[in-house]
């Protein structure tokens, strides 16, 4: 839980990226073609032009024809480094606008460095493309980086345990659903799966005994979400142990920021995230 606690705390500092308008402005500007392909390309620039297949495989809880339909032609209109650079800037920009100047963004930033370098890239490739990238000058820039870095190794960690329990993205989804931590409505407009997608997974859930007909979780299917929660704050215990009895005060950094960031109105609640006010 502690892994956990960590997350809540500063997952809304990354979140910043899908919601502040200063990214949406930024991917339009480089020549990207609405929301999603900035998305798309924004997140896996650090990993260079990657294809639908591999990013699919990577985003895991996506629709293949979501991702086919931003990628790989978002390349045709900015190259990687420009994608990256122009993010960057950006959510600096959104943070800076949200939060204001503090002291406290310098040592926030260089614990979560801290906790960042701590972490191991073995089969995770999207923390691992992150963790390449080179630090900006800036505190916040510094501290959205880290945080990223972390939440990508987190959710890397949370694919490999959802894969090891046989669970498919759409499927980790609605065990999601089921647990009552987010609705149909908040997810399936944002992840692109079909109506024929969505019944034939929840079917599939059904036949393993996971879901009930009423879409909520059996006994079973509580069960099987509690192990892949509790592998994925496992796999997520190298940054937690770096940090040590300085977690404490990441948490007393980081806890105001974020839900400053919440209740500036630039991340929604709920969202298809599931990242709660903390």
């Amino acid at each position: 839980m502690t892994a956990r606690r960590l997350w809540a705390a500063v997952e809304p500092l990354h979140a910043v990226v899908y919601f502040a308008p200063e990214t949406a402005s930024a991917a339009k500007a480089v020549g990207l073609r609405g929301y999603w392909m900035g998305y798309f390309a924004g997140r896996l620039a650090p990993l260079g032009p990657v294809g639908p297949a591999p990013a699919t495989s990577m985003l895991f809880g996506f629709a293949p024809a979501m991702v086919a339909r931003a990628l790989p032609d978002a390349w045709s209109f900015a190259g990687p480094a420009d994608v990256l650079q122009t993010r960057l800037d950006a959510v600096e920009a959104a943070l800076s606008r949200a939060l204001g100047p503090s002291d406290d963004h310098e040592e926030l930033a260089s614990l979560l460095s801290r906790a960042a370098d701590a972490c191991r890239f073995d089969g995770r490739p999207l923390a691992a493309g992150w963790a390449a990238v080179p630090r900006p000058s800036s505190a916040l820039g510094r501290l959205w980086l880290a945080a990223t870095v972390l939440r990508e190794h987190r959710g890397d960690g949370h694919v490999l345990a959802a894969a090891h329990a046989g669970l498919g993205g759409l499927e980790t989804t609605l065990t999601h659903i089921g647990d009552g931590v987010l609705g149909r409505g908040d997810v399936q407009p944002h992840r692109g799966w079909s109506d024929e997608d969505w019944d034939t997974a929840v079917s599939r859930l059904r036949g393993r005994g996971v879901l009930d007909p009423d879409g909520r979780l059996t006994p079973s299917g509580t069960e099987l979400r509690r192990r892949v929660e509790a592998d994925t704050d496992r796999l997520a215990s190298a940054p937690v142990e770096a940090l040590g009895d300085d977690l404490d005060r990441v948490l007393e950094l980081a806890v105001p920021l974020s839900r400053a960031v919440i209740d500036a109105g630039v991340i929604p609640v709920p969202n298809p995230m599931g990242v709660p006010r903390p």
